[in-house]
C-alpha cells in the first residue's frame, strides 16, 4: 500500500514513490509519458520529479521536452491540484544552451530567474511544489565522481545569495518550497545555516541524491542531518541504472538499454561492484523475489527516505517499480543485505 509521508517541514505529504520523468522526451514518448502518469496517480502518486535538462542525456533538441509532456498532460487532464510538482534548475556546467544568451549555467539571480519562468511556461502551471537546485553551484566532482571532495575551484554564486533569489520566486508565488540535489553534508548545513541566519530566507526541504544498494553514501553524514534538521532524502538512482535489476549481468547489453543506447553508466562499472551486485541478486533469487523490487523496496523503508524517485522505459518496468511498496523486508533479509554491505561498502559512490 503506497505511504504518504511530510516532506521537511512543510504540510506537504507526498507518495513514498515518487514518478521519475527523466527519460520522456528521449526513450520515451509524450503518449508513453502520459500513460505512466495516469497509471501512477490510479497508483496512488502523487509526486512528480522533473527538471529543465530533461530529456537525459542533457543535449540541446531534447532539453525542456519532459518539462513539455507534464505541461500537455495536465492540460489535458485538469490535475494539476492533485500532484505535488518537483523541477530542478540546472548548476554551473558548460551546457550553453539553455539559457538566452547563451551563457554557461550557473546559479546566478538573472539564471534562476529565466530557468523558472521558462519550466513553468513548459509545465503549463502558475507554480512549482519542490524547486531544486540541481547539483551545486561549487565547481566539484559531482554524479559519480568518486570519494574525496576535489576543490576545483573559488568562483561560485554565494549561497546567501542563491537563497536570496529563490526568495523572490518564492515571494511572487512562483515556487512553495526549495531543495538541493547532488550535494554534500557540508553544502547541505551552509544552506540550513543562512536561513536560520537570516529568516527572510528560505529553508530548504529535501535533498536528492543517489542512495541504492551499491552507494550508501547518504547514510554517512547525511542522513544525521535528516534526523535533527527534518532534510529528507529524494532519492534518486535506487536500481543503480539498472544495474540492480541484474539486466547487465556477464556482460549483457540489452536492445534499447540506456547502457547500449548512451553508454553512460561508468559509475556502476567500478572495481567490486560486479560481485556486490552479483551478491545482491543472489538475495532476491534466495529469497524468491523480482531483484528490481528488492532493490526499490530497500530504498523506500530506509527512516531517512522521504520519497523513492522510480523511473521506467515500459509499463513492465513502471509497475514492478510501484509494485514495490508491498515487498515484506524481514529483519533476516535485511540482515543479509547488510552483510554484503560490510564486505563490499559503497563500490559506486
Amino acid at each position: 500500500m503506497m505511504e504518504f509521508r511530510q516532506l521537511g517541514h512543510t504540510d506537504i505529504k507526498v507518495s513514498s514513490i515518487c514518478l521519475g520523468t527523466m527519460t520522456w522526451g528521449e526513450q520515451n514518448t509524450e503518449a508513453e509519458g502520459h500513460e505512466q502518469m495516469d497509471y501512477a496517480v490510479d497508483m496512488g502518486i502523487n509526486f512528480f520529479d522533473t527538471a529543465e535538462m530533461y530529456a537525459v542525456p542533457p543535449k540541446p533538441d531534447t532539453q525542456g521536452s519532459t518539462e513539455e509532456i507534464i505541461g500537455t498532460w495536465f492540460k489535458k487532464t485538469g490535475k494539476r491540484d492533485e500532484i505535488i510538482l518537483a523541477t530542478k534548475v540546472s548548476g554551473r556546467a558548460p551546457f550553453d544552451w539553455l539559457r538566452d544568451d547563451g551563457s554557461k549555467t550557473q546559479h546566478s539571480p538573472e539564471q534562476i530567474m529565466e530557468a523558472i519562468d521558462k519550466s513553468l511556461g513548459r509545465l503549463q502551471t502558475d507554480y512549482v511544489d519542490l524547486y531544486q537546485l540541481h547539483w551545486p553551484d561549487r565547481p566539484m566532482a559531482v554524479f559519480g565522481g568518486g570519494f574525496g571532495y576535489k576543490h576545483l575551484s573559488d568562483q561560485i554564486n554565494r549561497i546567501e545569495d542563491i537563497l536570496g533569489v529563490l526568495a523572490d520566486i518564492q515571494k511572487a508565488g512562483k515556487v512553495r518550497h526549495f531543495g538541493l540535489s547532488n550535494e554534500t553534508p557540508w553544502g547541505i548545513m551552509k544552506f540550513l545555516q543562512h536561513a536560520e541566519l537570516n529568516k527572510e530566507l528560505p529553508r530548504i526541504v529535501s535533498v536528492q541524491n543517489a542512495y541504492n544498494l551499491v552507494n550508501r553514501i547518504y547514510e554517512l553524514g547525511s542522513s544525521e542531518i535528516y534526523h535533527h534538521e527534518g532534510v529528507g532524502l529524494l532519492a534518486y538512482s535506487p536500481l543503480a541504472q539498472g544495474y540492480l535489476t541484474g539486466k547487465y549481468q556477464n556482460g549483457a547489453l540489452p536492445q534499447g538499454s540506456r547502457k547500449q543506447l548512451f553508454d553512460r553508466l561508468q559509475r556502476y562499472e567500478t572495481p567490486g561492484a560486479d560481485t556486490a551486485i552479483s551478491a545482491y541478486l543472489g538475495i532476491a533469487e534466495k529469497w524468491g523475489l523480482d531483484a528490481s523490487q528488492l532493490a526499490n523496496q530497500f530504498v523506500t523503508t530506509r527512516d531517512f527516505v522521504t520519497s523513492n524517485i522510480i523511473g521506467a522505459t515500459t509499463m513492465e518496468q513502471l509497475k514492478l517499480a510501484v509494485t514495490s511498496v508491498d515487498i515484506e523486508m524481514s529483519d533476516e533479509l535485511l540482515g543479509e543485505i547488510e552483510a554484503v554491505h560490510m564486505r563490499a561498502p559503497n563500490v559506486c559512490p
